[in-house]
């Protein structure tokens, strides 16, 4: 191909290496060495190439193609010289700048390999937009993955935001483009113009790997440098590196932050990163929550998905503030010791066009057939991860939280979608898999091997799967064929559950089955117990006004709830706005009513889940051992007449038990005998009706010394005052402490 070809190419924009063409090339000139220097640049009329090294010449550039192509040429010479471009403008604007088309490729062989092979775990450092100096030269490195294109270039305002302006250049068959613009810095706003080969697809897009962007509505990317805050959590990373989660106490409190609080008094605005910090974290400090649960907070375009149809995966969303501002409100958390999880999902992404949709005239990131490739339900495109690259985006995805966010954990959301090929599908409406199965291979293998890399990698962050069925193993590792997650939430404990405080206490003698049933299969996973957003949406109503009963009953059956998911086996979620009984359901644009609370049931709700949430955090035999039969106990489960249950509790010290009770009527039972299996005081740690929580105050007086009378095969027995709707937690007291 010669050259008046490849100029051709540039002009009409199809050019896949503009570098073998624009720039400084050595020539021959009227049979004698020279330098040409090239430049497309649409709307210039004028163009001076100056020489920046000590010879500071200037040559006039001549317009060979009436599009803005032009060619300068330096005679007598020999040696590719540094220099600027001096361009005036049609509209008489003049602009001296850097050639971008004098630099040499950034990304390594060695990058692209690990790229194409799905392996490069720290692909965010490489990809997207880096602020960067080059031989001296501040500018900003852009790289995409767009292999089916055959123009890929950088617009944005610097350029306005024509597409034809700075192509960039492939790297050979890896299906990678990259340039280095000088002169572009922080701050700056862009996004990618991709030209497919087929059809005569163009689209402009977001960067798949951009640190930040614009607020919605607006959807361009913004250059950000992410690598300059300086962290203050050293401590806390070291300790949790070293930390047990499953042997200690996690009782999540689950947010949204454009709906936790806003500001009434600023037309309802959204609290900001830096705003939440002062605001949020000492409310869930001062409760005794252990760890705030972010819904989705990478960018997304529309309020209404929670964030739950990400667009920027890489990017925190701009609607609270900067990234350094999220750093800072999880650097503030470190710092009051509690520990911050959030929302993943890497299993759909929204259509939106400047989105990973379609993103290079092909389904690229998604599945072309829409039998694997759509999420019918939820009108999303589902990942292919059978592609290195694709598993490679979401696998460093992950990895990024960790490492640049310091998060120590991700919830996988929807993980059941993706474990099945015909999940929510009808007959006929998906593929098989190559035996036949409804299993999604695919998806298996990268959440397995998602588990494996960010166990490698972070030791001590947790990763939590959202599964509602029966897949085995969910959080068995992946050595012994599980999934290798840490937790799973147990949603049918949270249905059982309900079902059951739903029905009027006169009708739950017939359900008792829905309270002991997830104790045949506790064990089988490392299960946290959930009360989540999922259940006060969608007419589902709020916790507190879930519940049978006159306004005392809803309040006492609530705390009931909560004393019995405390006491059960598993890890704790509470959604925010359960704790102090919001009466409507949740509403993602409206702040939650925090006005309740000038209300004394709603103050008493809420010290009683702050006691609640101490109690479960420093009795180890609440929180040691979740995951195995050593760690609970039954008492009695078989007394469904009177809607009574009782269980022990066991730390790994055997001498560490907490007897809990529960009375699910609102008939208090007088000297209601439980056998216990050792002697001595047992102190009543907590009182569901006690009058400090709005109850009715029938209690044990502190506690009672056990009788010597054998019951429900125990060598010892209580005789208890059971509160109506009430539970209440004993534990003995060893002669050497002192009975309070």
């Amino acid at each position: 191909m010669n050259i008046n070809e490849q100029i051709d190419m540039v002009v009409q924009s199809v050019h896949s290496d503009p570098f073998a063409v624009l720039g400084a090339h050595p020539i021959k000139f009227n049979n004698k060495d020279a330098i040409v220097i090239r430049a497309f640049l649409p709307g210039v009329k004028e163009l001076f190439v100056v020489r920046t090294d000590e010879q500071k010449k200037v040559y006039a550039a001549t317009k060979i193609r009436q599009e803005g192509f032009f060619e300068a040429i330096a005679e007598a010479t020999t040696e590719i010289f540094p220099y600027n471009l001096k361009a005036t403008y049609e509209d008489d604007r003049e602009r001296e700048f850097i050639d971008p088309y004098t630099f040499l490729p950034v990304l390594t062989d060695f990058d692209l390999h690990l790229m194409d092979e799905g392996t490069h775990y720290k692909k965010y450092e490489k990809l997207g937009a880096h602020v960067m100096t080059i031989n001296g030269i501040d500018g900003v490195f852009f790289a995409v993955w767009a292999p089916n294109a055959i123009r890929v270039s950088v617009v944005g305002d610097f350029n306005n935001w024509d597409g034809r302006a700075n192509p960039m250049r492939i790297r050979g068959m890896h299906g990678i483009w990259e340039l280095f613009v000088p002169g572009m810095q922080e701050g700056d706003v862009y996004k990618f113009e991709v030209k497919g080969r087929y059809q005569g697809y163009i689209g402009t897009k977001s960067d798949p790997y951009g640190f930040y962007a614009e607020v919605r509505p607006k959807s361009a990317s913004i250059v950000y440098n992410i690598n300059k805050y300086t962290w203050n959590d050293d401590e806390w990373i070291a300790k949790r590196r070293e930390k047990n989660w499953l042997e200690s106490p996690i009782s999540t409190y689950e947010v949204h932050l454009s709906s936790w609080m806003r500001m009434p008094e600023e037309e309802g605005r959204w609290l900001t990163y830096r705003e939440l910090s002062e605001k949020l974290i000492p409310y869930v400090k001062e409760h005794n929550f252990t760890h705030i649960q972010l819904l989705p907070i990478t960018e997304h375009p529309l309020d209404a998905s929670w964030g739950y149809q990400p667009v920027g995966y890489f990017a925190p969303t701009s609607r609270f503030g900067t990234p350094d501002d999220f750093m800072y409100f999880i650097d503030k958390c470190h710092e009051q010791e509690i520990g911050v999880i959030m929302d993943w999902v890497p299993a759909h992404f929204p259509r939106d066009s400047h989105g990973l949709s379609y993103f290079d005239g092909t389904a690229l990131y998604e599945h072309a057939d829409p039998r694997k490739g759509e999420h019918r339900d939820w009108g999303t495109l589902i990942f292919n991860y059978g592609r290195n690259e694709v598993q490679n985006f979401l696998l460093a995805n992950a990895l990024f939280w960790i490492d640049k966010y310091h998060l120590d954990g991700l919830r996988v959301d929807a993980v059941a979608s993706m474990l099945y090929l015909d999940y929510s599908r009808k007959p006929g409406d998906w593929i098989p898999n190559q035996y036949g199965g409804n299993e999604n291979l695919e998806a298996v293998a990268f959440l397995k091997r998602f588990n494996e890399v960010v166990h490698g990698y972070h030791p001590g962050v947790m990763t939590i799967a959202e599964e509602s069925t029966a897949w085995p193993m969910v959080s068995r590792p992946t050595y012994i064929g599980g999934l290798g997650f840490s937790l799973k939430w147990n949603m049918g404990w949270m249905h059982d559950i309900l079902l059951y405080f739903q029905k009027d206490p006169v009708h739950r003698r017939f359900h008792h089955n829905n309270l002991t049933f997830a104790l045949l299969y506790a064990f089988t996973e490392n299960f946290v117990n959930v009360f989540s957003h999922d259940e006060v949406v969608y007419l589902k109503r709020s916790m507190l006004d879930k519940m049978p009963g006159d306004m005392w009953q809803k309040f006492a059956n609530l705390r009931l709830l909560f004393t019995y998911m405390y006491a059960q086996p598993g890890k704790k979620l509470m959604f925010m706005g359960s704790e102090f009984g919001q009466w409507r359901e949740w509403n993602f644009d409206a702040s939650l009513d925090w006005h309740l609370l000038d209300y004394e049931p709603h103050q008493k709700l809420l010290r009683y889940v702050k006691d609640l949430n101490a109690l479960y955090r420093d009795e180890k035999s609440l929180h040691e051992i979740d995951f195995n039969h050593h760690g609970f106990e039954w008492v009695d489960f078989t007394d469904y007449q009177n809607s009574l249950i009782s269980f022990i509790r066991k730390g790994k010290d055997p001498d560490d038990i907490m007897v809990c009770v529960f009375n699910f009527t609102p008939v208090p039972r007088q000297n209601y005998r439980i056998g216990v299996p050792v002697e001595g005081f047992y102190k009543e740690m907590l009182n569901s009706d006690a009058e400090t929580y709005w109850g009715s105050n029938v209690g044990n007086w502190g506690g009672f010394h056990a009788d010597h009378i054998w019951w429900q095969g125990r060598p010892y027995s209580l005789s208890l005052q059971l509160p109506p709707l009430g539970a209440v937690l004993l534990k003995p007291i060893r002669k050497t402490e002192e009975v309070e």
